[in-house]
């Protein structure tokens, strides 16, 4: 039976999902993304921090904070020239969409016309492109809109009652407004959160319970595992259970069944096969580089070993006249598969 998709979730319903034997929640996941993905394809992002460090926001998990120090340097917004020669690499690689990120609480009047130049050369190459800029006004959504942004990203991070221990600079109202501004300008979500932060087994399933219970459904959904980072005040927080990571994946498939759930950051902590059962629990988007904003995000050859271990190919876009970056990954993940490869998984 086809997938229903819902937004009445209660908190005991999503509970009753984790607890599920794992093999029957991995199942009942599976199923439920073979019914609208194909199973052996991953969509496939890169992403450039814009503008880097001395952010106003206090986000505990987060280097780029002004409050915490933690070594990086600041830096100011990129020029439009580097952005594109970093797209025109991206897309040379496979990537299919291109997200710029930028420190900020909320983009300034004198930044939006770089902006718009970003977004309307990177549209130029043929890319799908995603932005996170911190929280937008009304008017600033519909001016992305207009320049062809496609997707604007902006998590809500943990759930409402988890959120105060984490975020005191923004509320979580702000992060809700945001995301209708980027719905009413017709923009595509992308929403997700972060695992890992000390928050309790309730306020994982409380997350996901407010995404699946947005008036849409966000396109996109990052599930992110702390990065750790000396200096911030989460640099010492206990690790998460890799089968509690994998249960939320699966979860997340199940309750949002129509979006990307995109395995995000923490991948450089994961091993082969914890990836390979986030793949098979449903999630099916990465960000493609060594890179992630500012942490470190597994190499891209490693993700190509990896793609050509598990029959996996780069979801390919066809609502751009050229698609011939669409095979560059594919094409690349083929050249790696030799017989060495298939020896025992590290």
């Amino acid at each position: 039976m086809q997938a229903v998709v819902r937004h009445d979730w209660t908190l005991a319903q999503v509970n009753a999902l984790y607890a599920l034997p794992f093999n029957d929640l991995l199942f009942q996941a599976q199923t439920v993304h073979r019914q609208h993905f194909k199973p052996n394809e991953v969509q496939v992002s890169t992403l450039l921090s814009i503008k880097t460090g001395a952010c106003a926001e206090d986000c505990k998990y987060c280097p780029q904070s002004g409050h915490y120090n933690t070594g990086l340097e600041r830096e100011r917004l990129l020029e439009v020239e580097k952005v594109l020669t970093q797209a025109k690499a991206a897309k040379e690689k496979g990537a299919s969409r291109f997200c710029m990120g930028a420190a900020w609480t909320n983009p300034k009047q004198r930044d939006m016309p770089y902006i718009i130049e970003m977004v309307q050369g990177v549209k130029a190459l043929g890319l799908e492109t995603c932005m996170t800029l911190g929280m937008l006004t009304g008017e600033q959504a519909t001016t992305l809109a207009g320049a062809g942004l496609d997707y604007y990203n902006h998590n809500l991070d943990t759930s409402p009652e988890f959120y105060g221990e984490i975020i005191t600079t923004r509320t979580y109202q702000d992060r809700l407004d945001t995301l209708t501004h980027v719905r009413d300008a017709g923009m595509k979500v992308c929403c997700g959160g972060i695992l890992g932060m000390g928050e309790s087994a309730n306020d994982r399933s409380a997350l996901l319970m407010q995404l699946a219970n947005l008036p849409e459904h966000p396109q996109s959904v990052p599930i992110n595992m702390l990065v750790k980072v000396a200096g911030t005040p989460l640099e010492n927080v206990d690790d998460l259970d890799a089968f509690e990571f994998i249960r939320t994946i699966a979860v997340a498939r199940i309750m949002l069944p129509q979006s990307h759930v995109r395995l995000s950051a923490g991948r450089a902590r994961m091993n082969e096969q914890m990836q390979a059962l986030c793949f098979f629990a449903g999630a099916n988007s990465i960000f493609y580089g060594d890179k992630l904003l500012t942490t470190d995000n597994p190499e891209a050859d490693a993700d190509m070993l990896l793609f050509a271990k598990l029959g996996i190919q780069p979801e390919q876009r066809h609502d751009v006249s050229d698609e011939a970056h669409e095979l560059a990954l594919a094409d690349a993940i083929k050249d790696q598969v030799n017989p060495p490869l298939f020896h025992a998984a590290q």
